[in-house]
């Protein structure tokens, strides 16, 4: 059972992600009712799209995981690292695996966090410049950066 310092990083962490707070759509919830079509439209030439930003967002996932708990780099499950072309193939299904890879990313990172003692969050994973406290709080941060990217590119999309 994690403590209660680790409870509160969890909650932060689902609250950004996929659990109800105060301040309004979260990532998962920013994805709700997006079709691929939607996900794969770019608001300008050269600007990335919703489906690109689910798998940065997963991409980063990933990389607070790996550190967390020590995994080497290169395990992604695709070529490449921080931006990826999407989509590759513009269907429905393609875009759920994509989503379903964020969903999947996500509860390793809430695994890993709920593994971790709270004497390791001060201290710097390898290959990481920040504490492990930084990493997590920042990797939620960087969950409602983009949920609110997607809000703005839905209504974008959407007017038109």
């Amino acid at each position: 059972m994690p403590g209660p310092e680790i409870k509160v990083l969890l909650d932060v962490v689902d609250q950004a992600y996929n659990h109800k707070s105060w301040h309004g759509t979260n990532l998962r919830g920013s994805l709700r009712n997006v079709t691929a079509e939607e996900a794969a439209r770019r608001p300008q030439s050269g600007r990335h799209n919703i489906w690109e930003l689910v798998v940065h967002a997963a991409y980063w996932k990933y990389v607070v995981h790996r550190r967390l708990v020590g995994a080497p780099a290169g395990s992604f499950a695709l070529k490449g690292s921080n931006w990826f072309s999407r989509p590759q193939e513009a269907t429905q299904s393609a875009w759920k695996q994509d989503v379903a890879l964020l969903d999947d990313i996500h509860g390793s990172l809430r695994s890993a966090i709920a593994h971790l003692s709270p004497k390791t969050l001060p201290q710097k994973s390898a290959g990481s410049k920040v504490s492990n406290l930084a990493l997590i709080t920042g990797v939620a941060a960087h969950d409602l950066y983009h949920a609110g990217q997607i809000q703005l590119l839905k209504r974008l999309i959407r007017s038109d």
